[in-house]
């Protein structure tokens, strides 16, 4: 790469000038019914979420593989200790977000996600390659060097929600959160943590689906934390959560965590505590 990433979010301008450099890195971390989509950023490889880049014997979805896991996928996609990478989803800044924090936590820096996504790519008229993402290159040199304290489970929620110096914000619809609306899991019980706060993750995007500016998220977090720094991140399975935690961070915030499993991995557990309604 002829320069460094500017910070942890970057525009389609700045990738489409640096497309196909050597290093560079592009994935697509599509989920859903955007995994696999018949069209891609030129060069983009699968960092696959409902895949192999999710440990499919835990009870939730999208948890974290183990460490070792996630080394031999990421080498088995290329990616170096030296490369940078840059991560879309077909959404907008959806699920991208969650493979640019499982980077951070397995200890590297040196990926960002792509503002707007593949709908800003393509609405800027940039190129799309036919075919869903895929690599057939050589292998990479990737060391997972696991961060502690970054992707937490019920008990330190559980632990957070107890401390006032601390607060847990639900990216989740507000509908999801107060339990009028049900769970897209069937089954799973409604509602929210006792203490929690709910901020939906589209509350930090513009209507084109890309992230507002620095500081017009630092307002929307100042809104809802009531001065607290300490953050722990949840929504429905640890994605869209990690959309709260790009957004803390572009607002300036360092203290943060997202819970892995998040809120299907706390309401399967009928010991923990969940409340319906406005928060109190």
């Amino acid at each position: 790469m002829s320069d460094p990433l500017p910070g942890p979010l970057v525009g389609v301008d700045w990738l489409a000038g640096r497309l196909g450099e050597p290093g560079l890195v592009v994935f697509d971390a599509s989920v859903g019914a955007h995994r696999g989509a018949a069209r891609r950023i030129p060069g983009a490889r699968p960092f696959d979420l409902d895949g192999a880049l999710s440990d499919h014997d835990a009870p939730a979805p999208h948890t974290m593989p183990a460490a070792a896991a996630f080394e031999e996928t990421l080498r088995a996609l290329g990616v170096d200790d030296t490369s940078t990478v840059v991560v879309y989803d077909g959404a907008g800044v959806y699920s991208s977000a969650r493979a640019w924090w499982m980077l951070r936590a397995m200890g590297f820096d040196r990926a960002a996600v792509l503002d707007g996504g593949l709908p800003a790519w393509t609405a800027a008229g940039l190129p799309v390659a036919p075919g869903g993402p895929a690599y057939e290159g050589p292998r990479g040199s990737f060391t997972a060097r696991p961060r502690p304290g970054l992707l937490v489970d019920h008990a330190a929620v559980g632990a957070a929600l107890a401390d006032p110096g601390a607060l847990v914000l639900d990216a989740r619809t507000r509908g999801r959160f107060t339990g009028a609306a049900p769970e897209p899991r069937p089954g799973l019980r409604g509602g929210h943590m006792p203490g929690a706060v709910n901020l939906p993750f589209g509350d930090l995007q513009r209507g084109d689906g890309r992230m507002r500016p620095a500081g017009e998220l630092g307002e929307v977090f100042a809104a809802s934390t009531g001065g607290r720094e300490r953050l722990y991140f949840s929504c429905g399975s640890g994605v869209t959560a990690c959309v709260l935690a790009l957004g803390a961070t572009l607002a300036g915030y360092g203290e943060l965590a997202v819970y892995d499993g998040s809120w299907t991995d706390w309401a399967m557990r009928p010991e923990l505590p969940a409340v319906t309604g406005r928060r109190e």
